[in-house]
């Protein structure tokens, strides 16, 4: 009987030698007769364990992490196919630490199942939440998902049942649902991972969407810079339309609904949700004005459901196990789980998710063990590079969308980056304007001109004119691109100088000038 080994095909995995190491295993193998069966998951999230290979032993799945070709013949001769020990031995999957300390909501088929293996789908209840959605009828699946209190996990944070109700009460004979997988957030890769891990269960996730606002046609908008994750995704469309699970009256229902696959061109501002319907549309991704607000006059002028990878790919367990079940985690009106992603210097890298409430600093020392220097750490960024600088002292507020706003942050799409006590903070509060005036679409004003004299005010402040002068006019610079940007690419972008200048201000007088 052939042993089933696990190898990751995901992008983080693929960076560190997967693909290679699938092949020296394979090649192993077959030179040495053995029968093995040779599945491509998902990453289980655990980055900094990649490539992370799994060997079925009985009914457990013993892992191996950091595994390299060089390692796949020492792993054979040690028992490799019967769990056996070797220094890359972690022990079964499911007593990880790092992974069976977390609350796994939305990513819990990620690195479980095979993500282009449909039969593997259905045996981990792949489209039992349409088929129960079926059941409720569409009023039924929007009260579940008020109930949950699911709000847009792509940044917003706005409820989504209330998106979705307003879009099915709209008038109109076409409505859409549009996933926003336009992930271009620093440190962000929780989309990436749902989408290589369980495409499948986002599809079911737009499926729910449409049936429950009565929506027919579903389009994803990719980043350009994830050419794995088309790949991957392009396949599971295919594959569930060819077995009935997208297209005409689907399983029966009478419901009609297909996805449509949209590759981005590189533009961060595509992000925003009008942008992304402009490029939709085969404009240029320039922000709209609104209202009209994209639920009521949103791609091709029809009512819109615009939601996150994350927001669609949390629904079906919404449904399947309740609203109120989903609820009941979280805090105050962050309700749910959301999926952290810990990047920059930090020991262990990856995804984590976890209920709302959890502290920086459980994230960053419980599951990211640290920084990756060993240094203290001097500032964490939440959000994206539109976020504030979280310094050391605010490690423990807890992550919920209203306890960050209190103190001048933003959760946003969950990314932390976490700098040590070398980081010049200074210089990053530079990087934040010339980001905005880099990737602004320029239709207004205050973005588009104020990114530039905020990198020229900023320049002046580290070569030491008139510090004082400058603070104040970078303040009122601040104040003008938060209250009159047209969106938030013009209107955040204040939030991490801000924070510099409250913070760090002391880091002006010793950073080193960027030569232009």
């Amino acid at each position: 009987m052939a042993t089933r080994i696990y190898v990751p095909r995901e992008t983080a995995a693929v960076s560190v030698g997967a693909d290679d190491v699938a092949v020296a295993i394979a090649r192993h193998a077959k030179e040495h007769d053995v029968a093995i069966e040779l599945v491509r998951n998902g990453s289980w999230g655990a980055s900094w364990l990649e490539p992370l290979v799994e060997v079925v032993v009985g009914d457990k799945r013993i892992a191996y992490g950091n595994v390299d070709v060089d390692d796949v013949p020492a792993l054979f001769a040690a028992g490799f196919l019967d769990g056996g020990e070797h220094e890359r031995r972690l022990g079964p999957i499911d007593e990880i630490p790092y992974l069976i300390n977390q609350e796994r909501w939305t990513f819990w088929r990620c690195g479980l199942v095979a993500p282009l293996d449909l039969n593997d789908f259905l045996a981990h209840q792949g489209f039992k939440a349409f088929q129960k959605a079926v059941e409720l009828g569409p009023q039924g699946v929007i009260d579940a998902v008020k109930e949950s209190g699911l709000r847009g996990r792509g940044g917003a944070g706005f409820p989504a049942g209330i998106k979705w109700q307003t879009v099915a009460d709209a008038d109109g004979d076409q409505k859409y649902i549009a996933c926003n997988a336009d992930e271009g957030d620093s440190g962000t890769f929780s989309d990436r991972i749902l989408m290589e891990g369980d495409p499948l269960g986002l599809i079911e996730g737009m499926m729910v969407a449409g049936f429950a606002v009565g929506a027919s046609k579903g389009y994803i908008y990719l980043r350009s810079e994830y050419p794995l994750t088309h790949r991957i995704l392009t396949r599971a469309i295919a594959l569930a339309r060819d077995n009935g699970w997208l297209g005409e009256n689907i399983d029966g229902s009478g419901f009609d609904f297909d996805i449509e696959l949209h590759l981005g061109a590189g533009s961060y501002v595509c992000g925003e949700e009008t942008a992304m319907l402009e490029s939709l549309e085969g404009k240029q991704g320039i922000v709209r004005y609104k209202p009209p607000l994209p639920a009521i006059e949103g791609l091709f002028g029809c009512p819109t459901v615009v939601n996150n990878v994350v927001t669609l790919g949390s629904v079906a367990n919404v449904v399947n196990l309740g609203g109120d079940r989903y609820a009941s985690m979280g805090v105050d009106r962050s309700k749910g789980t959301l999926a952290f992603q810990l990047a920059g210097n930090i020991r262990h890298g990856g995804l984590v998710e976890k209920s709302f409430g959890v502290t920086l600093r459980e994230l960053i020392e419980d599951f990211g063990g640290g920084t990756a220097s060993g240094r203290p750490v001097k500032a964490v960024q939440v959000g994206g590079p539109l976020g504030a600088y979280i310094p050391a002292g605010q490690l423990d507020t807890p992550l919920d969308y209203e306890a960050f706003i209190a103190i001048g942050a933003m959760v946003g799409h969950g990314g932390i980056v976490v700098f040590d006590d070398t980081a010049n903070m200074a210089l990053q509060a530079r990087f934040a304007m010339e980001f905005c005036a880099i990737e602004s679409c320029g239709k207004c004003t205050p973005c588009r001109i104020g990114s530039t004299r905020g990198v020229e005010v900023i320049d002046r402040m580290i070569a030491g004119e008139n510090r004082e002068e400058n603070y104040d006019l970078l303040l009122e610079l601040c104040d003008t691109m938060e209250d009159a940007s047209l969106c938030a690419m013009g209107g955040m972008t204040p939030f991490p100088v801000r924070s510099v200048l409250k913070y760090y201000a002391e880091d002006f007088a010793s950073a080193v000038g960027v030569d232009e």
